[in-house]
């Protein structure tokens, strides 16, 4: 567990290195055509035009109906602006890749920007065919074949936006399956030695007088399997039931992790205002983890500090110990998990030894609503 550990969020459909090479590539074969070809009357034009364009594919999953319009109006008025020199129209061999953007429109737009994307492309590609020269019928196989390779594009776009719907579908009715089987796997093996750990406790105490340190421990070991087969419990009803589960832990059960060990737990909490009920209670998961974690993995722990305040619009919780950190393991499934929680409310999450020693965990949530 050594080392510094840094998790956040990854938007899909941000702009990926492959595609700024694919930008690159595709620009410089335009300036290469534009150079070789001598048939475009306007060939400076032809290649700026298409420059910008290929430019903008990188944030094509992003922003799909800002690259469709923006085309649109752009390959519209160099059309606009030919029919009124009086030269043909022409384009080059390279525009063929931006079929890329009414793609990404269908495959990543939401529903208004597909339509408002989709009225753009058939004015563009009408008024481009009604600009061209040449007689009737060559303008009307000119919008017929324009249509067809823009509806083509636009319908893979949508076949692929369908199957990665039906995929998502399949994988959820999959998790749906996987929660029904852990759960049934949690009550019946889990559960089940909680519960033998919990009266055997009772039992030991019921028998007669003990020291006041195996008093002790016997009350710790009741109390605590009694939690734990409450908390099981809840991930049991959770997982059979997870349309009906209402987070409710929060800030106040933050809080209750205080106690007096060993070894002692203190908690600060200067949290104003309240932050909403999916963030207070990733917080409290994210507390409740990294001090069960400087428990079991930490060595010669003398204190776990646990401190959550807000800072501008976050808020921060700092988990830090003051114990000697193990050889290294790797991150380990619970900071994984605890990172997953906290990159899917926008925050980010640090792990690693302290500065002064011992090990520190800090999380940073946007406390308003996500």
């Amino acid at each position: 567990m050594r080392g510094v550990h840094t998790f956040s969020g990854v938007d899909p459909r941000a702009p990926r290195r492959r595609d700024a090479v694919l930008a690159v590539a595709l620009i410089a074969l335009a300036v290469a055509e534009g150079m070789l070809r001598r048939d475009l009357p306007w060939p400076w034009a032809t290649v700026g035009v298409t420059v910008v364009l290929l430019a903008g594919l990188p944030w094509r999953r992003r922003h799909p109906l800002i690259l469709t319009l923006a085309m649109s109006v752009v390959t519209t008025g160099l059309a606009i602006a030919q029919a009124l020199a009086g030269v043909p129209q022409s384009g080059l061999a390279s525009m063929f890749a931006l079929l890329l953007v009414p793609y990404s429109l269908l495959r990543w737009g939401t529903r208004l920007e597909r339509s408002v994307g989709s009225i753009a492309l058939a004015i563009g590609v009408l008024v481009s065919a009604a600009l061209a020269t040449g007689s009737t019928a060559d303008r009307l196989i000119g919008a017929v074949v324009g249509i067809l390779f823009v509806g083509t594009a636009c319908l893979i776009g949508a076949l692929r936006r369908e199957r990665a719907a039906s995929l998502e579908r399949e994988v959820a009715m999959a998790r749906v399956q996987e929660r029904t089987a852990l759960a049934r796997d949690l009550h019946d093996t889990v559960a089940h030695h909680v519960s033998a750990i919990a009266i055997r406790a009772q039992a030991a105490s019921a028998r007669g007088p003990h020291s006041a340190e195996v008093s002790e421990s016997l009350g710790v070991i009741e109390r605590e399997a009694s939690a734990a087969l409450g908390e099981m419990r809840a991930i049991v009803r959770t997982l059979r039931e997870p349309a009906e589960y209402s987070p409710t832990r929060g800030l106040d059960d933050v809080a209750a992790l205080a106690t007096d060990g060993p070894p002692p737990v203190t908690v600060r909490i200067d949290v104003a205002p309240a932050p909403p009920q999916l963030v207070a209670l990733t917080l409290y998961r994210v507390a409740q983890e990294a001090v069960t974690n400087a428990r079991r993995h930490a060595v010669d722990v003398g204190r776990i500090d646990v401190d959550m305040r807000t800072e501008a619009d976050d808020v921060v919780l700092t988990v830090r110990d003051d114990g000697r950190t193990p050889a290294a393991k790797g991150d380990g499934y619970g900071l994984r998990g605890m990172a997953e929680r906290v990159a899917l409310l926008g925050g980010r999450m640090d792990a690693g030894p302290g500065s002064d020693g011992g090990w520190m965990l800090r999380a940073r949530i946007p406390g308003g609503t996500p």
